[in-house]
């Protein structure tokens, strides 16, 4: 009987001192800071930013709690912000903050869980965000001191951070843009204002190209009339050089050049199949064919003036049915 009681005591013993040695251990990770709490009281801060001292470590058992922080930097994203500008233009701000947990008797005092640090950080940056750019113009803040207000800004929340024990390690604003509605009217005046451009553009173009057409079109006309110009002044003169040199030619021997006239005459006057001439055989016209010196019969030079009134009736003939005569 005694036996099983005492075995019985012993594991209970036993039992009582597992219990009670595994209630009084507990480890801090790498990345992790505790407050020890003893009935309440902060008794011990393991492991705090700056300290890098994981481990085992031991408590009070069911006297002393254990509270974990986290050492790493955590996200603080915050919603799209409407705010309004110095020079009174609506913007819509989208940023975001980085911070961590410096001091976290501090932040175990104030606020005492992540969740509702994100809540007081959040009010302290959206109200950093409306006071910092209520004093600055929508181009610094899209352009020239982005980069500056953004500073200011993380300065404005570090100040209300650090009585959570909390410091903001980044603050960025993501996107800083118009409203949708405004963003609508913007694009469509940057369209207008580009097309008239573009248009305005597009007739000076136009009013160019017709001034360096009429231009071009003038430079035409103007180097035509003096190519026209020359030209006919170097045909006339090779018309005069021409007749020049035929003359001196044909001054040289001039019955030759009888000679030549009248075959010239023979040539264009019986061009064609059925030219027709209407005069008499013993004309002055066809002396060369009577004789090649070209020397007009006895009878033709007594007779002149009968071959001339003999010329003037072929005329009259000419029109008469039956009284056309053909040289071919």
């Amino acid at each position: 009987m005694n036996n099983p009681a005492l075995r019985t005591g012993l594991l209970v013993i036993a039992a009582a001192i597992a219990v009670g040695l595994y209630a009084s251990v507990f480890t801090v990770g790498q990345m992790q800071q505790a407050l020890v709490l003893q009935l309440g009281r902060v008794r011990d801060v393991l492991n705090p930013v700056g300290q890098n001292k994981p481990g085992l470590y031991f408590k009070v058992p069911f006297v002393d709690s254990v509270v974990l922080f986290d050492k790493r930097v955590l996200d603080l994203d915050l919603p799209v912000q409407p705010l309004l500008t110095a020079d009174r233009q609506n913007l819509e701000v989208d940023a975001f903050a980085r911070y961590r947990i410096v001091d976290p008797l501090k932040f175990y005092q104030s606020v005492g869980t992540i969740a509702q640090a994100n809540q007081r950080l959040a009010s302290f940056t959206n109200s950093a965000l409306r006071n910092v750019l209520a004093r600055s113009s929508r181009d610094a803040l899209v352009r020239t001191d982005r980069a500056k207000l953004m500073n200011d800004i993380q300065e404005s929340v570090n100040r209300e951070a650090k009585g959570l024990g909390v410091e903001i390690v980044d603050l960025r604003m993501t996107r800083v843009d118009l409203p949708a509605k405004n963003s609508q009217a913007v694009y469509d005046r940057m369209t207008s204002e580009r097309k008239k451009e573009a248009t305005d553009i597009r007739a000076n173009g136009d009013q160019a190209a017709t001034l360096i057409r009429a231009k071009a079109d003038r430079d035409v006309t103007v180097i035509l009339a003096e190519a026209n110009q020359k030209a006919e002044e170097l045909r006339g003169a090779g018309e005069a050089d021409k007749n020049r040199i035929l003359a001196e030619a044909f001054g040289k021997d001039a019955d030759f050049f009888a000679f030549y006239r009248s075959m010239q005459a023979y040539e264009h006057a019986l061009k064609g199949q059925d030219t027709k001439l209407v005069m008499s055989p013993n004309s002055d016209f066809f002396r060369y064919f009577s004789d090649p010196q070209g020397r007009k019969p006895a009878a033709a030079k007594g007779d002149a003036a009968k071959g001339d009134a003999a010329k003037g009736d072929a005329a009259r003939d000419e029109t008469a049915p039956g009284t056309t005569g053909t040289v071919r």
